[in-house]
């Protein structure tokens, strides 16, 4: 269990990220067409997860936009981001903010990949949520970076993120 904190208050998490090195676990999360996907549909690719509480929150939706914007300069690599909101609502945020380089992934049949990738909140008033991490996963299925955001309402580390990728494309 993962403690991390919400405008200062902690709240846990079901599980802590997987470890480094290790394999990814597998996921069945839905896209905005509907359509299931699970890891092995991404696998030749490096895979950034960034995961979120909710796109309809300032904090995430700036994660989403510069996710976007770097995107655009990676090569082989796919961001994901993954929340509890509805496919439809996930949708509409990509439209409204003209984000076309993040594929966007909701538990919405399956709420596996909370529990396996540790990131479940269980206590406060966002249990039931996703706790906002980044994972970076290899083309091979092997998890090369972990970031456990230790506040909700705090960006990832944008430059950690990139020096990862650019050791893994080395």
């Amino acid at each position: 269990m993962a403690t991390i904190t919400l405008k200062g208050a902690p709240i846990q998490t079901n599980g802590s990220l997987p470890a480094t090195g290790s394999k990814a676990p597998d996921f069945l999360l839905t896209k905005s067409d509907l359509s299931d996907v699970s890891l092995k549909d991404f696998m030749g690719k490096t895979m950034v997860l960034n995961i979120v509480p909710s796109l309809d929150t300032g904090v995430c939706a700036a994660s989403a936009r510069k996710f976007n914007t770097l995107a655009s300069s990676m090569h082989n690599t796919v961001i994901l981001t993954i929340s509890r909101d509805l496919p439809f609502a996930q949708k509409r945020f990509c439209e409204a903010e003209g984000i076309a380089n993040v594929i966007t992934l909701s538990e919405l049949r399956n709420h596996d990949f909370g529990k396996a990738y540790g990131q479940e909140i269980i206590t406060g008033p966002l249990a039931g949520l996703l706790a906002r991490a980044v994972v970076i996963i290899d083309a091979h299925g092997i998890i090369q970076y972990t970031e456990q955001v230790p506040e909700i309402g705090q960006e990832p580390d944008y430059n950690a993120v990139l020096n990862a990728l650019t050791n893994i494309s080395r």
